[in-house]
């Protein structure tokens, strides 16, 4: 019975012939038996996580006024502020309140017979009351996305693949976004959901956490707590993964249970996904590696697609009516 999330040190990667095989060993089973592993050996400088919390910390205690400058119902490309319970996970409100940064990029022209998707790519909005924020979340894009394309090129040697198989769903412009996150505690609510259940739609999720619990993991039926570990990220597979391995590495279902009374917790999220443009390949996997892949699953209410940009948009459109209705009506 597993009992706890797995701890792995990506430096061994790079340490010899030895260190790297017996990583990707365990890699392998925490890829494919847990979907979520604990990572050291990062090489992102403690400092820099110091900052992340300090900001987002920073920014949720701003008056209302000012986050609310950049509520996310002013962006059609869904990136902004969102108040607790604006967001939903299968149909439910989730109690805590958050900021959406992507990739900072021009919005796509909108041309007759373009692709709906392309309306997720633009701007970000920034908090001009707290000009500090920009900087430091872009150090933070670019720390996390070095991280975990290093974690993508060793998945692929698990998949028995070359190192850089799964490059061209993440080369040159891959879609990758930031959460900060905060949950408030449930003195303030009676339900202890904090985000729903759910499977992040992306290649890899990099998860910053607090000191405050909550995270949990849905493991051989049961829910299994996922505890901060100083001087660790929490790495989870995504569905895009889970497509393109056949379902041998498998996204698993997770979600934050709301905060005791008096207490908050704050979290950093940076998920990786492909690029916008792309389909999900199948990859050819050796025959003993085949033997036991189990297929992607798909919930009949939320099923799995392989063309990113429309799988993207899809999850968009029913976490945040309120934007859609403000800019993408004629998608209802």
């Amino acid at each position: 019975m597993i009992d706890e999330v797995p701890l792995l040190d990506l430096s061994r990667f790079d340490a010899g012939e030895a260190p790297r095989a017996k990583f990707l060993e365990e890699l392998a089973a925490a890829a494919r038996d847990v979907g979520f592993f604990y990572l050291t050996g990062h090489g992102i400088a403690p400092s820099l996580q110091r900052d992340l919390l300090g900001l987002a910390r920073r920014f949720f205690a701003l008056p209302e006024a000012d986050k609310l400058a950049v509520e996310m119902v002013n962006s059609a490309h869904f990136r902004g502020y969102n108040r607790v319970a604006f967001e939903r996970t299968r149909g439910q409100p989730d109690w805590r309140e958050q900021i959406d940064i992507g990739a900072e990029r021009p919005a796509l022209e909108r041309a007759a017979g373009s692709p709906a998707w392309t309306r997720l790519q633009g701007p970000n909005q920034w908090p001009a009351a707290l000009p500090q924020l920009r900087p430091v979340i872009e150090r933070w894009q670019g720390a996390a996305m070095a991280v975990l394309i290093r974690v993508l090129r060793s998945l692929a040697l698990v998949l028995g693949q070359p190192a850089d198989a799964l490059e061209p769903l993440y080369r040159d412009e891959p879609h990758h976004l930031v959460k900060l996150l905060r949950y408030p505690g449930r003195d303030l609510t009676g339900a202890d959901q904090g985000v729903g259940a759910h499977k992040d739609s992306e290649l890899l999720t990099l998860l910053l956490q607090d000191e405050q619990r909550g995270l949990q993991v849905q493991i051989e039926e049961r829910w299994m707590d996922v505890p901060p570990r100083p001087g660790t990220f929490v790495v989870n597979i995504g569905e895009q993964l889970e497509l393109a391995s056949d379902g041998f590495l498998r996204a698993t279902v997770h979600r934050v249970v709301t905060p005791p009374a008096g207490a908050e917790r704050l979290s950093a999220a940076f998920f990786m996904g492909a690029r916008l443009d792309a389909t999900v390949p199948l990859l050819a996997l050796p025959p003993a590696l085949a033997a036991r892949a189990r297929g992607p699953e798909s919930d009949p209410h939320n099923p799995l697609i392989r063309a990113v940009g429309e799988n993207y948009l899809k999850g968009r459109i029913r976490s945040h009516p309120d934007v859609t209705r403000r800019h993408h009506a004629d998608l209802l």
